[in-house]
């Protein structure tokens, strides 16, 4: 089963939990120091919510950190980067990658305002990860870092030929996430 993902920056992960917890009537998949996470049925959502009250203002404020789709497999990460690639859609690929107190596969790819979306399957559970604000696709193609990305060096980053940065209109470059 696909979900959509949310993940948010919240100034109290406690405060946070305990909100989320009554507004979907659900107890988080995994909590870990500054960071958890729901996986509710109804309706099909992964709600990931991390610590980082430096970035949060008040109402919708800082509220994004990304958004993304949880996948089953590898395959299914493999096939939408493909597809994406396909129409023309700056990827950066993450293999075996740390994030969010799991060991995940990954592609980001960015909406035409920057916000980062990923496809990504969880291999295995974690006790490592990077919470804070993530990185954008031409970001982490360029091998830019923003702090505390929530990402660890990818393996490889696979960009299509005469894949542009969807920003900046500019070809963008293959190099290592972080």
């Amino acid at each position: 089963m696909a979900r959509v993902q949310l993940a948010l920056n919240v100034s109290d992960v406690d405060a946070a939990v305990e909100f989320y917890g009554k507004l979907f009537g659900v107890e988080p998949a995994k909590r870990r120091p500054g960071y958890a996470n729901f996986a509710i049925d109804t309706p099909p959502l992964k709600l990931v919510l991390i610590e980082n009250p430096d970035v949060r203002g008040a109402g919708v404020a800082g509220a994004l950190n990304h958004l993304g789709v949880e996948v089953e497999t590898t395959d299914e990460v493999s096939a939408a980067t493909g597809r994406l690639a396909a129409l023309g859609l700056a990827t950066a690929v993450q293999e075996n990658t740390a994030c969010c107190y799991a060991l995940q596969d990954k592609v980001w790819v960015d909406d035409p305002d920057g916000a980062p979306w990923e496809v990504y399957t969880v291999l295995a559970d974690s006790d490592s990860a990077r919470p804070g604000s993530t990185p954008s696709a031409a970001q982490l193609a360029d091998g830019q870092e923003q702090g505390g990305v929530c990402c660890t060096p990818a393996a490889h980053v696979a960009v299509p030929a005469g894949a542009v940065d969807l920003l900046a209109g500019e070809p963008v470059s293959a190099a290592h996430c972080c």
